[in-house]
């Protein structure tokens, strides 16, 4: 049975377009194996090289002062990419997280974060799961009943932490199948592997057949004798 390793990975930025010159001010990822956090995550804040909006700053209280003296992406690319390579990503609002990060790479001449591992949105489950309804974080952690009582401003690992349960909670209907794996249950073996386990070979007690044959004279009355099983038996 193979490892499913999943990776909760959020960011904060200078700003809301990367395409004019925003860039990413602080990185958080935790792991999760087999739907259980595994308590290892990365974490960074990082020297944007510009000043930083007022706009995102109301967001996540974050300075120009306070990054000043922390590394810039280039510093940290290597290890972010070594924790999240060949996870399954899970991000809110990918396209806004994926597209500030692959722009870094991007100016490092490093490939693209779909190189490296597969990404799933949340935002986009959450609309499918709730139409019409508020689906940013703290809506979704109201509905599901998640502590987010400590997330006075965005954080990058605090999000992350938060999207982990969040995610849990919206994919609950996989617990079974997590389960059945565990358990290593003869059915799920043979669903993943193709063996077929031993066939179990149930026959009808007696009370069961007398009952069958009052049935099917009732059908043979009704039908004049035109019941379908009894033709085929004979």
């Amino acid at each position: 049975m193979s490892i499913i390793r999943q990776v909760m990975l959020d960011t904060e930025t200078t700003g809301l377009e990367w395409r004019q010159g925003e860039r990413v001010i602080e990185v958080g990822c935790v792991e999760m194996v087999s739907r259980k956090l595994t308590g290892r995550h990365f974490h960074c804040y990082l020297n944007p090289g510009r000043a930083i909006g007022a706009g995102a700053q109301a967001v996540h209280g974050l300075t120009d002062e306070f990054l000043a003296d922390k590394p810039k992406f280039a510093h940290i690319a290597d290890e972010l990419l070594d924790f999240v390579r060949d996870a399954e990503l899970i991000i809110h609002n990918a396209p806004f997280d994926v597209g500030f990060l692959d722009n870094e790479l991007e100016l490092l001449g490093r490939e693209s974060l779909k190189a490296d591992c597969t990404i799933t949105d949340t935002l986009k489950m959450a609309r499918e799961l709730r139409p019409g309804k508020k689906n940013n974080l703290d809506a979704l952690c109201k509905e599901f009943g998640v502590d987010n009582s400590n997330r006075q401003l965005h954080g990058a690992l605090l999000d992350a932490e938060l999207l982990a349960e969040v995610y849990l909670a919206m994919t609950r209907g996989q617990e079974s199948l997590m389960m059945d794996l565990e358990m290593g249950s003869a059915e799920m073996v043979a669903l993943l592997t193709g063996e077929r386990p031993p066939v179990r070979v149930l026959s009808a007690s007696a009370e069961e057949l007398a009952e069958h044959e009052r049935v099917l004279a009732e059908i043979d009355m009704e039908s004049k004798g035109k019941t379908l099983w009894r033709a085929l038996a004979a």
